[in-house]
């Protein structure tokens, strides 16, 4: 096992439709509203100020519900859902759930010395939000480091895997993720990789050549 272990959530660690269905029908109605209370946030501020220049138009709610139809992983939407998903799972709105294996998988590694990191498309604050309310409870003491496409870059990208290196200091690091172009992104920057193919998940059944695949993690 590697000094580090990197791991992707959706598809992964969590069923696809968390976030597409629970996630994202949570984030829709709330995006319009959000802007509104919290316009004088600068973080807000500058997401809008991105999602204009991106979009072409000051339509700001319709490009970013456009952008999540098409599910896009464009940086300003996925800043906003993290703070909208921040404040549900703080109410008690939204409860993260992962596939059977990997609370377990996750302690083990934990346990056996091995340092875990995630590297997800949602923002550092909603993976933040993810990990802490969970149906095993708060997961974040489990783990070191928390990168997104803000702080690490696109995930199809070796310069992000390269970045993600200098800051945990470390050659020696293993990547899993059930997309294989994120795999082959990893690999390029020099990491290991694993395949992770979940059955019923978009990527379930693609091909993770070269890349040594497991079903569930261990």
């Amino acid at each position: 096992m590697s000094k580090w272990v990197v791991l992707d959530i959706e598809g992964t660690l969590s069923a696809t439709d968390q976030v597409l269905v629970v996630l994202y029908d949570y984030a829709r109605p709330r995006l319009g509203p959000w802007i509104e209370q919290h316009g004088d946030d600068p973080v807000v501020a500058d997401a809008v100020k991105q999602i204009k220049e991106l979009s072409g138009h000051d339509d700001v709610v319709k490009a970013l519900h456009d952008w999540m139809d098409a599910d896009q992983k464009v940086t300003p939407l996925k800043t906003l859902q993290g703070l909208i998903w921040q404040q549900g799972y703080a109410q008690g709105d939204l409860v993260a759930e992962f596939f059977p294996d990997v609370v377990p998988a996750i302690r083990k590694w934990h346990d056996d010395g091995v340092k875990l990191a995630i590297f997800s498309s949602g923002s550092v604050a909603g993976q933040i939000a993810f990990f802490q309310h969970t149906t095993d409870g708060d997961l974040t003491p489990l783990l070191e480091h928390h990168f997104d496409t803000v702080n690490a870059g696109p995930k199809r990208e070796a310069a992000s895997y390269h970045k993600i290196a200098e800051t945990l200091q470390s050659d020696d690091i293993t990547f899993y993720s059930d997309v294989p172009a994120e795999l082959h992104a990893a690999q390029e920057a020099g990491w290991k990789t694993v395949g992770v193919a979940r059955a019923g998940e978009p990527y379930g059944n693609a091909d993770f050549t070269p890349h040594p695949t497991v079903w569930e993690l261990s």
